[in-house]
C-alpha cells in the first residue's frame, strides 16, 4: 500500500496481488497529529493485510532533505511502531503530475481536489513497483 501523506489528506493505493498494477484506493481526512494519522493509516493497512507500506518522501528538487522528509520519517516511525514494515519512494512532482492528469481528463476543479492524492499515492506506487520489478 502506498502512502501520500498530507496536512489535510493522506492519498492511499494499493497493488493488484501480482504487485504488477498500481491501483487507487481512499483519500482520508488527515486527523490533525501524526500519531492519530499513523493509527489510522496502520487501522487501513492492517484491515488489508498490507504487508508493506510505500511512503512517498518529499525530497527537495536537489534530492536534499528539508522539514517535510523529516516530518515524513517521523510518520514512518509511527507506522513502524504499528508493525508495519514501511519503504520509501521519492515523491518529487507526484501531486504536480497527478493534478496535470486530471486537467488533461478535463476533471473538475472539485474532483481534482478530491482524488489528487490518491493519484499521488497511485503514482508513487507505479514508480516504487517499476523500480523494485528492475531490481
Amino acid at each position: 500500500m502506498a502512502v501520500d501523506y498530507g496536512d489535510k489528506r493522506i492519498g492511499l493505493a494499493v497493488s493488484d496481488p501480482s504487485e504488477q498494477i498500481a491501483l487507487p484506493s481512499d483519500t482520508l481526512t488527515n486527523p490533525g497529529t501524526l500519531e492519530a494519522a499513523a493509527e489510522l493509516v496502520a487501522h487501513e493497512a492492517q484491515g488489508r493485510s498490507v504487508e508493506l507500506i510505500v511512503l512517498g518522501l518529499p525530497l527537495n528538487m536537489d534530492g536534499s532533505e528539508g522539514e517535510r522528509a523529516v516530518l515524513t520519517r517521523k510518520f514512518a516511525a509511527l507506522l513502524e511502531g504499528h508493525d508495519l514494515r514501511v519503504d520509501f519512494a521519492d515523491e518529487r512532482l507526484t501531486s504536480w503530475e497527478a493534478e496535470r492528469m486530471m486537467i488533461e481528463a478535463d476533471v473538475s476543479r472539485k474532483r481534482r481536489k478530491q482524488a489528487s492524492d490518491k493519484l499521488a499515492a497511485t503514482l508513487i506506487l507505479r514508480q516504487y513497483l517499476q523500480w523494485r520489478a528492475k531490481s
